[in-house]
């Protein structure tokens, strides 16, 4: 993606009422973000964009500094993905509507292509409970990221469940990145930021408004091979990720509840109309061809995703090799060999064993013994 466009995907993002089809419909007419931020309000209103819309982007522009913006998103390290960035999740992009612009707090890795949404009440009784700590650790074990939503109850369980089972889990939120809610998450969302990302559609400093959250559920979904229902009513907020799991092709499970509960009402349902009966993690990896997941990642870590890091792997192998060596051997300037390895270990292609001696991250069984500089 250009750094000259990602300001103005920021900015269209702070713009009430133009979402991503409207955004859509001006770079279509435009041809280019910046010419649609920059444009004038008569040919906005010309070109169909309702008088609402018009009146919120001339305000938002005449208001924001979009450089003071983009300093405080670097401050906070968050990641801004738009439609036009390489690393923006492939099965996202597949939903009729994606957001155009994602902030990250953490780290997507490739790894989260595999993952599995669990969904659920917010008055989570000790079956849900339960059910999900049993089903994410199998999950999580199995090498799946878990996604949901950071809500009391289920979703909490969710998460916890899979930092505790030492997997990754991804939080999307219905405000922005740098917003903690529920405020008694907190601590369990700064976990996640280092095992996993929080994910948003909304810009920095949104508040948790009540109508963000249904549409946050499309993300949820959308960035899932398939949706677990544990627990809840056949009207709560879970159902709505379901119905958008289905709409965008996904699979969809259900824990079996009880009839005698509210609770119950809602995976029952979703039973008896197709959905997954879930009695045990294996309904879930069979069904999605998850079982090898484990497998794919392991082998996954040490291909090369670009020339400079085949380039560096080319160099390495189960022998300690500095740093500085390793840029003499290719001869590659030292910043891009230290940037280019920094993110060749957070994907586990290679491990740093101290004194900057650097070795393939598949010989594990090897043991090191590096003489310090």
């Amino acid at each position: 993606m250009s750094e000259t466009t990602l300001p103005f995907y920021v900015g269209f993002s702070k713009v009430p009422g133009i979402g991503p089809s409207r955004l859509r419909a001006l770079l279509d007419y435009y041809g280019d973000v910046q010419t649609a931020w920059h444009a004038d309000p008569g040919e906005l209103r010309a070109m169909g964009l309702d008088r609402r819309s018009v009146e919120n982007l001339y305000s938002v522009r005449q208001s924001l500094d979009l450089a003071a913006e983009l300093d405080q998103i670097k401050k906070l390290d968050v990641t801004v993905l738009t439609w036009e960035s390489p690393d923006y999740p492939a099965a996202l992009k597949t939903i009729a509507d994606p957001p155009a612009t994602l902030y990250v707090r953490g780290q997507l890795v490739s790894a989260d292509e595999w993952a599995v949404a669990v969904v659920g009440t917010r008055s989570a009784t000790t079956y849900g409970k339960e059910c999900t700590r049993f089903l994410v650790r199998g999950l999580v074990g199995h090498g799946v990221t878990v996604i949901s939503g950071l809500a009391y109850g289920i979703d909490t369980h969710a998460h916890k469940s899979a930092l505790e089972g030492g997997g990754r889990t991804i939080a999307v939120l219905g405000c922005g990145v740098d917003v903690f809610y529920p405020v008694e998450n907190r601590k369990l969302a700064e976990a996640i930021i280092e095992n996993g990302a929080l994910v948003s559609e909304y810009p920095l400093g949104t508040k948790p408004d009540s109508g963000n959250f249904p549409r946050r559920n499309r993300i949820i979904s959308g960035l899932s091979l398939g949706v677990l229902f544990v627990e809840g009513s056949h009207q709560s907020g879970a159902r709505i990720t379901t119905d958008y799991a289905l709409e965008q092709g996904r699979e969809v499970f259900a824990v079996p509840g009880s009839i005698l509960s509210k609770s119950g009402s809602g995976p029952n349902y979703l039973i008896q109309n197709g959905a997954k009966l879930v009695t045990g993690v294996d309904d879930i990896l069979e069904e999605l061809n998850l079982t090898m997941v484990a497998q794919h990642t392991a082998a996954r870590a040490v291909i090369p995703e670009n020339a400079l890091e085949a380039t560096l792997l080319d160099q390495m192998s189960a022998e300690p090799v500095h740093i500085d060596d390793l840029g003499r051997s290719t001869g590659l300037p030292a910043a891009e060999v230290a940037s280019t390895l920094t993110m060749m270990e957070l994907k586990g292609m290679v491990r740093q064993v101290g004194g900057m001696n650097y070795v393939v991250a598949r010989e594990t069984s090897v043991d090191y013994a590096v003489e310090q500089p």
